[in-house]
């Protein structure tokens, strides 16, 4: 599903460049559950931005079912992630003038589902998150936990290939942190495909398999 074949990324600063990662290959398979770790500056942001087709590699290749991404246009880069990836954030990136519904319905505004499809998707993903009753809810009245499963919620309404999640418990307690991860299993167990990075050993023991960032390697890889 993600190929990623000696990737390098560095970036310039006035005549100097900065190596960030440096030759990494990885391979997601459909239906993995991955957790990508590792120290401050080990590169794993700048990993998770090559992944979600945030930012490009300066060398390597990357290939999202097939597609070779390096191939694309900002405005096919942009298509791909509204399509293919399915965004879960640290701080929940949520409107905060919108509903919990509303929210959810974003991606699919973009797409230009047409509205009464967009609420009955949108409704049927809460539901799958235990927040139906909430649907109606802005931001702020909603706990931490809430908001991440509106956020997670948002995240499969276009039914993406995979979820990729940049500190999805970062912003949790513990309790709830282990809510959010079951509720990450349960979406895995019935076929999605699931990137984590997390600097939590706890989170990481959660998913199938964890890979260690270091220096801009992969230091270790290792089931869960």
């Amino acid at each position: 599903m993600l190929k990623l074949k000696n990737i390098h990324k560095s970036y310039q600063q006035g005549s100097q460049e900065f190596p960030i990662l440096k030759g990494i290959d990885l391979h997601v398979k459909e239906g993995d559950f991955l957790a990508i770790m590792g120290p401050s500056g080990s590169g794993k942001s700048t990993l998770m931005n090559i992944i979600g087709c945030l930012d490009k590699a300066s060398a390597g290749s990357y290939h999202i079912e097939g597609t070779d991404v390096s191939d694309l246009s900002d405005n096919q880069l942009s298509d791909l992630r509204n399509q293919k990836i399915g965004f879960v954030f640290q701080n929940f990136n949520l409107m905060p003038k919108l509903t919990a519904c509303q929210n959810v319905e974003l991606p699919l505004t973009y797409m230009k589902v047409p509205k009464k499809e967009r609420r009955e998707r949108a409704l049927e993903m809460l539901r799958l998150v235990g927040l139906e009753e909430r649907s109606d809810f802005k931001p702020m009245e909603l706990s931490g936990g809430q908001k991440q499963r509106v956020a997670i919620a948002r995240a499969l309404v276009t039914n993406p290939s995979f979820i990729l999640g940049d500190e999805p418990t970062g912003a949790l307690d513990t309790k709830t942190s282990v809510q959010i991860m079951e509720l990450f299993k349960q979406f895995n167990e019935q076929g999605k495909t699931i990137v984590i990075i997390t600097h939590e050993p706890e989170v990481a023991q959660l998913c199938k398999q964890t890979v260690v960032l270091r220096d801009g390697n992969i230091e270790t890889r290792a089931l869960g």
